[in-house]
């Protein structure tokens, strides 16, 4: 299950981990302008923890999805 909202300054994306065994605490994902931020909540010390992706990170991320094993560069097109 997920939910979506739009902010001021980002879109954000909820995603909760449906009940399973090992259930997950909800991701929160936002999306602004020059950068996107992951956080979940760490049970163990009770912090939010929080990862942020530069837009260029996040287009590696998106298109190692799709690749086998290996290292890539992306060249950005200059047309």
């Amino acid at each position: 299950m997920f939910s979506i909202e739009h902010d001021f300054d980002a879109t954000v994306v909820t995603l909760v981990d449906d009940p399973a065994q090992y259930r997950q605490e909800d991701i929160i994902v936002s999306a602004f302008e020059e950068c996107v931020t992951v956080t979940q909540l760490d049970p163990r010390t009770d912090r939010e923890q929080t990862v942020t992706f530069s837009m260029a990170q996040l287009r590696d991320l998106s298109a190692a999805l799709d690749l086998p094993e290996g290292v890539y560069r992306l060249r950005r097109n200059t047309r």
